[in-house]
C-alpha cells in the first residue's frame, strides 16, 4: 500500500513500512510568469533547503527529490540507481497509466532499461551517434538549415518559427539518419506529441504508441529486403535484433529525437529574442556559437521534471537512508541551476565556463543524441541570426504558448517578425 492507502493505475504500491511524511511536498510546476525560463520558485526553494529531499507522487508513494548538482551527478552515475521502467513513478499527475513507467520496458527502449539489456541495444547505435559521425554531417545540417531559412525568407517577413525552422530542422537531420521518409512526419509528429503531452489519456497514448511501432516495423521490413545507408537498414540487416526491437529503437530516436531539439531550438530562439544583450554578442562573434548552446541547454534544461530513478538496495545518500524500491527523481533543472556549481545561475551569460552542466544527463544512460543535438543547435543558431538581422518577436513575450503540458519544455509556437 502507498501513503495514502491507493495506487494509480499501473504504479507500484510503496515498500511496506514505508514511513509516513505528511509534509512531504508534491513536485512543483508552477512557474513565475514574470520568469519563464526559470524553474519553479516552490523547486528553487526545495533546493535552497537541501540537495535531496522528500517528495510525494501522485499515486501517494514517499519517494525522494535530487536537486543538487553534485548530488544529482552522484544519483545519475551509480548503478545501484535502477533505470527499469517497471520501477519508476511519473511525478507529475497523468489522467491516465504512463505507456513508459511501471511495467516492463518496451521492446527497443534502452533508456528504460539496465545493464546488461541497456548495454546490448547501445552498443548497436553508438558508432551512428560519435562526435566524429556528426561532424560528418556538417554539410548536410547546413543545407537543412540554409533550405529551412529560404522557405522561411518567402514567407515575406512573419512567420511561427517553430512551424517553420525550430521543428524541421531537426525532423529533417532524425529522418535522414534514421532512413524515415520525410513525408511521413505529419504521422510521426502527431504521434510523438501525444506521447509527450501530460494530458493524453491511456488509451490516446497507446495508440500512439501502437501506430508508432506499426510504422517503424513496415519500414525496418522494407529496409531488410532493400537496404539503404542508415541506421534502420544497419539494424535491420545486421540480425541481431528483433523487428520489435528495431521499432522500438526508431520509435525511441525517432520521438525524442527531433522532440527535444526542436524543443531546444524554440526555446533557445525566445531567450536569446528576450535577452538582447546575449544576442547581441553571439551576432558580434560567431564564435560563440559553440559556448552559447551550452549555455542555453544548462539555463533551459527542458526535461523540466527529471529523471526518474529507483535504488536497487538499500542506499544511504547525503546522510538519508533510501530503502530499495523508493521512487526517486532527479531534477537536472535545478541542478543546472545550482548556486554552488554555477555562478550567479539565474543569469543567461553565453561567455560564461558552462562545462559540467547535466542537460543531457549523467552516466551510462546520458543521451546518445548529445552529439547530433549540439551540432543542429550550433549551426542553426548563428545561421538563423545572421540571415534576419532585424528578427524580432511579433507578440510579446507573455503571450508566447509555453509548453507546460509536456514532458520536455519549450514553445508551442514563436511568432516572429523581419
Amino acid at each position: 500500500m502507498s501513503d495514502t492507502g491507493a495506487t494509480a493505475p499501473g504504479s507500484r504500491p510503496a515498500p511496506q513500512g514505508c514511513p509516513v511524511h505528511a509534509d512531504a511536498p508534491t513536485h512543483p510546476t508552477t512557474r513565475d510568469p514574470a520568469h519563464p525560463f526559470d524553474p519553479p520558485p516552490a523547486l528553487t526553494a526545495l533546493r535552497e533547503k537541501a540537495p535531496l529531499t522528500r517528495l510525494r507522487y501522485p499515486d501517494g508513494h514517499i519517494g525522494w527529490l535530487v536537486t543538487g548538482h553534485e548530488l544529482a551527478r552522484q544519483v545519475l552515475a551509480d548503478p545501484r540507481f535502477s533505470a527499469r521502467s517497471e520501477l519508476k513513478r511519473v511525478p507529475v499527475a497523468r489522467p491516465g497509466t504512463d505507456p513508459f513507467y511501471g511495467s516492463p520496458a518496451l521492446p527497443g527502449w534502452l533508456v528504460d532499461m539496465d545493464a546488461p539489456h541497456h548495454t546490448r541495444l547501445r552498443r548497436h547505435l553508438m558508432g551512428w551517434f560519435t562526435a566524429r559521425r556528426t561532424r560528418a554531417l556538417t554539410p548536410r545540417v547546413e543545407r537543412i538549415v540554409d533550405e529551412r531559412l529560404e522557405a522561411m525568407a518567402a514567407l515575406g517577413g512573419r512567420a511561427d518559427l517553430v512551424e517553420c525552422f525550430a521543428l524541421p530542422v531537426p525532423s529533417l537531420v532524425i529522418c535522414e539518419l534514421l532512413g524515415v521518409p520525410y513525408g511521413e512526419r505529419a504521422g510521426f509528429q502527431r504521434n510523438s506529441a501525444t506521447l509527450f503531452k501530460l494530458d493524453a489519456t491511456a488509451e490516446q497514448a497507446a495508440t500512439a504508441m501502437a501506430e508508432l511501432d506499426a510504422f517503424l516495423a513496415d519500414l525496418a521490413g522494407h529496409r531488410r529486403r532493400s537496404p539503404g545507408d542508415d541506421l534502420l537498414s544497419a539494424l535491420a540487416v545486421g540480425g541481431e535484433l528483433s523487428t520489435a526491437e528495431i521499432a522500438g529503437v526508431g520509435a525511441l530516436l525517432l520521438s525524442a529525437g527531433h522532440e527535444t531539439t526542436a524543443g531546444s531550438l524554440g526555446l533557445g530562439a525566445l531567450a536569446l529574442l528576450t535577452h538582447p544583450d546575449q544576442l547581441d554578442r553571439l551576432r558580434a562573434d560567431p564564435s560563440l556559437a559553440a559556448n552559447a548552446v551550452e549555455e542555453l541547454l544548462r539555463y533551459l534544461t527542458i526535461f523540466h521534471f527529471g529523471v526518474p530513478r529507483s535504488p536497487l538496495e538499500d542506499v544511504t545518500l547525503a546522510g538519508h537512508d533510501l530503502r530499495a524500491g523508493e521512487s526517486v527523481t532527479v531534477s537536472l533543472s535545478a541542478a543546472n541551476r545550482d548556486p554552488a556549481r554555477f555562478e550567479d545561475p539565474d543569469r543567461l551569460d553565453i561567455t560564461r565556463p558552462t562545462s559540467g552542466h547535466l542537460a543531457f544527463g549523467h552516466g551510462a544512460h546520458q543521451c546518445i543524441g548529445q552529439h547530433l543535438a549540439r551540432t543542429e543547435m550550433r549551426i542553426a543558431f548563428p545561421a538563423l541570426f545572421a540571415r534576419f538581422p532585424g528578427l524580432r518577436l511579433a507578440v510579446p513575450p507573455a503571450q508566447v504558448p509555453l509548453g507546460e503540458d509536456m514532458g520536455f519544455y519549450g514553445v508551442h509556437g514563436l511568432p516572429v517578425a523581419w
